[in-house]
């Protein structure tokens, strides 16, 4: 005990003086590997394959700009004002025409606008679980669902894929532990079309059955599809949303087919799911910024949203091409990976021995970066894989990230041929989403 007027005895000191504040969720946040390097990754000397950065480049930005510039001349005053948490009415209606080229038959009022479709993604995991409730994904799955589902003390129960995506055998199976286990499955959350990371897309054949599967075992379903109108070849495929309206939640998104930048995504939901939206919204954001979401709204108004979708899809064809071609000449034996026919992505399996969530700083060190496989995995899975992320960087830019990749694996293969290969680790949570892991 302390005597009168001496000081109190200090214990160790904190590198964070809040630590015992912190809300016991927080504990499971783990930062992107990724970003703790991006103030070396994002020098230019660097090819970075590791972020999911939409190609701007393509976009016709002196007609943009006069549109924005007429629009606040014109419009300024309501684009400059609070809004409704409900979404500017006119975006709603023409998020519903870009639903229908995959077959949704969506009303306005069921539609939410949202600050990217991550905060829909957020939203949908806050009205629906409780801590200690289960979440079905595939494994892998997007980094950002991970982290949302992590956050609000979810638990992730991984069902595998293959070459046509998610498995419904495997589902039913996952589906019937769960309940054997008395644990309480809230929704399916998956990606159906160009998946991220995995770069597959589901089979037609399958969605009926996965839908069918979910609605016996009473789960929700969570339909992410940022990338369905990318195909290569221009094909769309029906929505989950299209084939059952009642049981399917719908995030969109215009950061991958406009500008990531400003931020406009959205949620199609069943009505009475839709009115809490609406208050989740309201208390995350009050409203999502207006002026956004009018410049969205003259975007497609006014330009050839289509044809620029077009121009989108022949720009990462173009690179997934130059990105498989330099896998096929570069990488080592033992290496394999698949070919996307749409979206951003490629997912890589590195020979035995390899641990690439070990191997990415000496990587970025040879002028390279990529997304580890661990990332995207809830139970620390995922350390012989790794994302190429192609949209961005020229094709003679992926080209040569490819190669020094390559280099850099075939010393790692030189080092545990020598030493022994590096033992697997587990990472204590799923990262939270970051722009260089989007």
């Amino acid at each position: 005990m302390t005597a009168p007027g001496q000081p109190a005895k200090q214990g160790p000191r904190s590198l964070d003086p809040h630590l015992r504040r912190y809300a016991a969720r927080t504990a499971g946040m783990t930062a992107s590997e990724i970003r703790a390097l991006f103030a070396v990754a994002s020098r230019p000397e660097v090819v970075s394959l590791a972020g999911g950065m939409p190609h701007l480049a393509a976009l016709p930005l002196e007609s943009l700009s006069a549109e924005i510039g007429q629009l606040v001349a014109t419009e300024g005053l309501v684009a400059l004002q609070y809004g409704s948490a409900h979404g500017v009415p006119m975006l709603r209606e023409q998020i519903c025409d870009v639903m229908a080229l995959e077959g949704i038959n969506g009303h306005p009022d069921d539609v939410v606008v949202t600050v990217g479709s991550q905060m829909g993604l957020d939203m949908v995991t806050r009205i629906f679980c409780d801590p200690g409730d289960v979440v079905i994904a595939e494994g892998p799955s997007y980094v950002g669902a991970l982290g949302s589902f992590t956050a609000y003390q979810a638990q992730v129960v991984h069902v595998a894929m293959d070459a046509d995506g998610l498995v419904p055998s495997l589902l039913r199976e996952a589906l019937e532990a769960c309940k054997r286990n008395g644990q309480r499955v809230k929704f399916l959350y998956t990606i159906p079309n160009f998946h991220n990371p995995a770069g597959v897309t589901l089979a037609v054949s399958r969605r009926a059955e996965i839908l069918e599967i979910c609605r016996a075992y009473g789960v929700l379903v969570v339909e992410d599809n940022p990338y369905g109108l990318l195909g290569f070849d221009g094909q769309t495929y029906p929505a989950l949303r299209s084939m059952d309206p009642d049981n399917v939640v719908y995030l969109g998104s215009f950061s991958k087919t406009f500008a990531a930048g400003l931020r406009v995504g959205w949620v199609l939901a069943p009505h009475a799911v839709r009115e809490k939206l609406v208050l989740a919204a309201e208390s995350a954001t009050l409203c999502p910024p207006t002026l956004n979401q009018m410049v969205v709204s003259r975007y497609l108004s006014t330009q050839d949203w289509k044809g620029q979708i077009k121009t989108y899809r022949e720009a990462y064809r173009e690179r997934r091409d130059a990105a498989i071609s330099a896998l096929e000449q570069h990488m080592p034996q033992g290496s394999t990976w698949n070919i996307p026919d749409g979206g951003f992505y490629v997912w890589v399996t590195v020979p035995e021995g390899i641990d690439t969530k070990a191997m990415l700083p000496r990587a970025v060190t040879a002028r390279v970066a990529y997304a580890s496989g661990t990332g995207f995995y809830a139970d620390g899975f995922g350390s012989r894989q790794l994302r190429i992320s192609y949209c961005y960087p020229t094709p003679e830019r992926i080209r040569e990230g490819v190669r020094r990749l390559a280099n850099v694996i075939e010393e790692e293969m030189q080092l545990a041929a020598t030493f022994g290969a590096t033992p697997g680790r587990q990472l204590s949570g799923p990262q939270t989403p970051s722009p260089d892991t989007a």
